[in-house]
């Protein structure tokens, strides 16, 4: 009798201690909205235990001894957040942090803590403030789009371009997801910039390559951006006039949770208007408008709901010639329902119902005939993640990604049928990752993730790993290594963005692969600066896109749309960045390399074969620097500096004409001779913007701002292709340019 109670005593006894250690929980919010923050840092600091806030902005720090702990939180922005706790044994503290806003006083410095210092960014990972995209110098309109393209790594094909290349990807390239649903074309105005209000965000984020098993579906990079959730202490309100557009976004509370609206509208009819008097080829009509919405409901305290969505459509007429004109309706529109559930302090659960619809029809009617072109993107799926913390050396997830998705594609041509495709394809995934922390100094995060796509039968594995080493408190050093698979691509024009068209992969046309590799070193060379670097190399292969040789698509079967080809990217990503004080900003620089090959595209002399030989894309860019500098002049004025430099990009030069005798008809033909593919430059690029802002308030009602801007301070004449005349003998070449000296401005009141 004895023995057997001893060997219970002794099953029983680990589990009991166990069960004596505590955990804390909670969520990390603004103090003046109640807003989570998601990536937020808490710990408590007489054991050095922490842990970051998920997307969510919840937090959980598991199996702590019992005892009195000094719990801290830091977030840049925020001031730092210290309390005494005691837990006790057993015991499981639910504890949500509210962090107050810093504010600057007159010539007081902002000073940042130690600990805040200390975060370090995962590799090939960036945060984009908020703030600051509505600091920058803009061309007429704040945009998400234009302040990533400052980043290292991230390219802009022109001052026209909103889209991202990012580490020699194209902009098909990177997943966008506007709370959790995938949005496929973000463009307004021909893509001068993309359809995300920066009024109505609460957080972007930017995987720029190695990013985990959690994501998928693109080759390249991933873009995250969250809908601000509502002030939940009070009604609140912004409202700016600009000269391209002006945007109003309400928020507030009710007796369940909270709520946001946020609608932007262009402005630019009027400025057209007056054009058209001495100009035919200005727009006969044009706008572009957005939505966004959300409204939350908390159920209880370990439930949350949430409604999101999204509208955004461009409409514009075109007469470019006396019997000529073209029209543009295009736009998206998204919705996201989530539920999140805690069952208990080791165990976090997200589930998302998604739906996007991408829908463009451009028309063009010229000499009397009219072309038409319908197509439309249906995409709905399901998604769940599950977080489970089963000590603190462990970060399980697990989630399944599972959906539709219908893509519509026909072209008419004088009132008939000349191509049509539709597909219908369901999608699914599936990943698990574990982040593991032997000790305080290593961090290693490994995953698998498999896919999946009904047309072509097509199931990928997808293995990814992470390493991050604390060499010192002030140095860290990292590396990664995934695979990736992508089942899209776009057909696009760089320069003109209104006749997208995206395609996916099927039988006969396989999926694109690629492996990424990834090294850097994070650092804090000085208190309250930091000094990143990162060096990659990636590869993609079975590229496809549509033949640009095939005269004919109509009666070709599906894969013979295509051509196939390869490609890969290697650079050097250095940035370096002033944290605390009045003047605080980045310089970042990249040196890279891009490149592409098809069969029988670019052959060399002699290449019986076909192979072709690999070409830069126009958007290769060797050497690409950017400096952005805020300085805080005084308590109500603010002025932010950005300048761009980058090696010109690649084109195709033509060379010359001449003029031959056709034997069989005696008939002579103009022939062009040209260069190499992308083989030569334009000139290198570089601008510099600056701007002024002045806080005030609007007749004691609320705060206000005015902004006022110079974009192309020197006036630099940009290139942005050039446009041969074939009519003449040699032929002769046009520069096109960019922007000029361009003065803005635009006034914005918060209430």
């Amino acid at each position: 009798m004895k023995k057997n109670l001893l060997t219970v005593l002794f099953l029983v006894l680990p589990t009991a201690l166990i069960a004596q250690k505590a955990s804390i929980n909670g969520y990390v919010k603004d103090s003046t909205s109640d807003e989570t923050l998601i990536s937020a840092n808490v710990a408590l600091l007489e054991v050095n235990r922490g842990a970051s806030t998920n997307t969510l902005g919840y937090f959980s720090i598991t199996n702590i001894e019992p005892g009195t702990y000094t719990l801290a939180c830091s977030y840049i922005g925020f001031e730092f957040f210290h309390k005494e706790i005691t837990l006790s044994a057993g015991e499981s503290l639910r504890f949500d942090i509210e962090l107050i806003p810093k504010i600057v006083e007159g010539e007081e410095i902002v000073i940042i803590s130690e600990r805040e210092l200390e975060k370090q960014k995962d590799i090939g990972r960036a945060q984009v403030n908020t703030e600051l995209i509505k600091t920058l110098p803009k061309v007429f309109e704040a945009d998400v789009f234009r302040s990533i393209q400052l980043l290292p790594g991230v390219k802009a094909a022109s001052d026209f371009s909103s889209g991202l290349y990012i580490r020699g990807g194209s902009p098909d390239q990177t997943l966008i997801l506007l709370d959790r649903t995938t949005v496929y074309n973000p463009s307004h105005f021909f893509g001068f910039f993309s359809t995300f209000n920066p009024d109505a965000i609460k957080d972007v984020r930017l995987f720029k390559g190695g990013y985990p098993a959690e994501y998928g579906g693109r080759l390249g990079s991933v873009l995250t951006i969250y809908n601000k959730d509502g002030n939940r202490n009070r009604t609140a309100g912004t409202a700016t006039i600009g000269m391209l557009a002006s945007r109003v976004s309400l928020e507030g509370p009710y007796s369940k949770g909270s709520w946001m609206f946020s609608a932007r509208r262009s402005t630019l009819e009027p400025i057209l208007a007056a054009l058209r008097q001495n100009n035919d080829n200005i727009p006969s009509s044009f706008y572009f408008l957005d939505f966004n919405g959300k409204v939350n409901f908390d159920a209880s305290q370990n439930d949350k709901f949430s409604l999101a969505f999204y509208s955004g459509q461009d409409k514009v007429n075109f007469p470019f010639a006396d019997d000529a004109e073209f029209k543009l309706n295009y736009g998206n529109r998204t919705l996201s329902g989530t539920w999140t559930h805690i069952f208990n302090e080791k165990l976090f659960s997200n589930f998302v119902l998604t739906g996007s619809q991408y829908f463009n029809y451009p028309e063009l009617e010229f000499g009397g005939t009219p072309i038409q072109r319908r197509n439309n993107i249906f995409d709905y799926s399901l998604k769940a993640d599950l977080e489970y913390l089963p000590n603190e050396k462990h970060e399980l997830a697990l989630g399944i990604w599972a959906g539709a998705l219908t893509i519509r594609l026909k072209d008419r041509f004088d009132g008939e049928d000349s191509f049509q495709s539709r597909s219908h394809s369901r999608y699914g995934s599936v990943y698990l990752s574990d982040t593991w922390r032997p000790n305080d100094r290593w961090k290693v995060i490994g995953g698998v993730r498999t896919s999946y796509l009904s047309d072509g039968q097509y199931l990928r594995v997808e293995p990814r790993l992470s390493v991050d080493y604390k060499l010192t408190d002030r140095v860290r050093l990292q590396t990664a290594y995934g695979r990736y698979n992508q089942y899209l691509t776009l057909i696009t024009n760089e320069a003109f963005s209104g006749f997208d068209v995206w395609l996916t992969a099927d039988d006969g046309v396989p999926p694109s692969n690629g492996d990424q590799f990834i090294i850097g070193a994070k650092t804090i060379p000085f208190t309250g600066y930091g000094f990143d670097v990162e060096l990659y190399y990636r590869t993609m292969n079975d590229i496809f896109e549509l033949d640009p040789f095939t005269a004919d698509a109509s009666g070709l079967d599906y894969p013979d749309l295509f051509r196939f080809g390869n490609g890969d990217a290697y650079g050097a990503e250095l940035f370096f960045e002033k944290r605390e004080g009045r003047l605080t900003g980045f310089v970042g620089y990249t040196f890279a390399y891009t490149w592409r090959k098809f069969p029988n595209y670019n052959n060399a002399i002699g290449d019986v074969n076909g192979t072709g030989r690999r070409y830069p894309p126009k958007y290769d860019r060797r050497n690409d620097v950017n400096l952005v500098l805020s300085y805080q002049l005084s308590k109500r004025w603010k002025s932010t500096l950005a300048f761009n430099y980058a090696t010109g990009q690649a084109y195709t030069e033509v060379l010359g004409r001449y003029t031959v005798l056709n034997p069989w008809s005696n008939d002579q033909l103009e022939v062009f001779s040209v260069g190499k593919i992308n083989a030569s430059r334009l000139p290198a690029y570089h601008r510099m913007d600056i701007s002024f802002a002045r806080s005030g308030t609007f007749f004691g009602l609320g705060s206000a701002e005015w902004q006022f801007q110079i974009i192309n301070l020197y006036s630099r004449r940009n290139i942005w292709f050039y446009n041969f005349d074939f009519d003449e003998n040699p032929v002769e070449r046009n520069e096109v340019p960019l922007l000029p000296l361009l003065p803005t401005i635009s006034y914005t009141v918060n209430f």
